[in-house]
């Protein structure tokens, strides 16, 4: 038998013990009852950033962005739909520098959009520049 999964809620950050067995049967959170996965990026803080990244056991991906970025707003679209079609076995969270700038100044962001991504609450890879759906997704698979 394989040891519960824990997933950080993308609503309330609460923390969720998921039965391995269930993890592909659209969980809820016990807390806040919403969907664990969505097939949405999370928009993640500095409150929620540590549950996504350090303390739940699938791996995470940030796009580091801001609103004023046209390579981040050409890439967002691209970000959303790979989203959709790698969850549940990886988390997207988006990280907006001029809302996050401890976030930002904490990982050293210094060009956007920039993607970092976390296992295990450590970051494995990073990737400064637009990408496009397929790009994140074969960029995902040769760093996870």
């Amino acid at each position: 038998m394989t040891a519960p999964l824990v997933i950080a809620c993308p609503y309330c950050a609460s923390l969720n013990r998921v039965p391995f067995e269930r993890f592909a049967q659209d969980p809820h959170c016990g807390h806040c009852k919403s969907p664990l996965f969505d097939g949405q990026p999370v928009a993640l803080s500095a409150d929620t950033f540590d549950a996504h990244a350090l303390h739940s056991d699938i791996p995470l991906l940030v796009d580091f962005w801001a609103p004023w970025c046209a390579p981040c707003k050409t890439m967002a679209p691209h970000f959303d739909a790979a989203a959709k079609g790698l969850e549940p076995g990886l988390r997207f969270g988006k990280v907006d520098t001029e809302a996050q700038p401890a976030l930002t100044a904490r990982f050293g962001i210094r060009s956007i959009p920039t993607v970092l991504l976390f296992r295990g609450g450590k970051e494995i890879a990073r990737q400064s520049g637009a990408m496009t759906r397929e790009q994140i997704i074969a960029w995902v698979k040769t760093n996870a």
